[in-house]
Parts: structure tokens; sequence; C-alpha cells
């Protein structure tokens, strides 16, 4: 009876800090691909030659492919850090992730090892972000109270 009793409130306790991980979460992530983004933007010609001769978009020029991916790196991230969006939010910066990961070949070899092992990372993060949510600590959870919106 006593150790069911402590196991619950350990348990409970445990659940307390939920809404704190995930913004920490959401925010270490969102930063992550953030920075990248205004970098892109501060340094446009230096973004255009990477798209013609680093990353590998292949489906789209490297025109179009540059802008597509500064505006993700710039919108979504925000919206990830504020909480708005949700999963589809969680989603979309995953797939972004994803395609960026499979566009830059340097992340394949030993030197990139690094860069590719933070990219897991972030992957693995926004998957769990699109399974269950941005938590109670997101302005989804906050609109949904003021205007009754289902969960």
């Amino acid at each position: 009876m006593i150790s069911q009793n402590l196991s619950s409130r350990l348990y409970y306790n445990l659940g307390l800090g939920k809404p704190l991980v995930v913004l920490l979460a959401r925010c270490w992530v969102g930063w992550a691909f953030l920075g990248p983004g205004w970098m892109k933007i501060t340094s446009w010609q230096t973004t255009l030659m990477l798209f013609h001769s680093e990353f590998q978009v292949l489906w789209i020029s490297p025109i179009i492919a540059a802008y597509l991916a500064t505006a993700a790196e710039i919108i979504l991230p925000i919206l990830l850090i504020i909480g708005l969006g949700g999963r589809f939010t969680a989603l979309a910066l995953f797939l972004f992730n994803v395609v960026a990961m499979f566009s830059y070949p340097y992340l394949w070899t030993p030197d990139g090892a690094q860069g590719l092992t933070h990219h897991i990372n972030w992957g693995v993060i926004l998957a769990l972000l699109t399974c269950y949510d941005l938590g109670p600590w997101s302005l989804d959870h906050y609109l949904a109270k003021v205007f009754g919106w289902r969960q």
C-alpha cells in the first residue's frame, strides 16, 4: 500500500515537469533552425551560392530551394517556439529536416557525422512533438481555452 502510494505520487510529480520539458524542447529545436535561417537572410548572396554548389535539392531549382528553405527556417521555428500550429508545425519542420539531411551530402561523410547526429536528434524531438502535442504552455493550448476549441 505504501509503495503504491509512493509510486503514484512520484509518477504525478514527474508529470509536473512535462510542460517545461516540452517548452524547452520546442525552443531548442526552434533555435537550431532559426539561427541558420537568419544567416541565410543576412548573407543572401552566399545562400544562393550554397544552393547552387553545396545543397542538392534535386526536384527544384536552387533559387526556389533557397527561398523555400529560408522561409521554412524562419517561419516554422517561430511557430514551433510560440506553440502555434501544433503537430502540423512540428511535422512540417520534421519533413524539412529530412529534406535538409538528404540534400547536403557532406552530412553523410565522416567529417559531417556530427552534423548528421544533430539532425537526427532534432528529428527525434520533432517526431515526438508531432505524435503528442506542443504542451500546455503553447499558444494553441491558450487559444483552445479562450475559444472553447477541442484539443
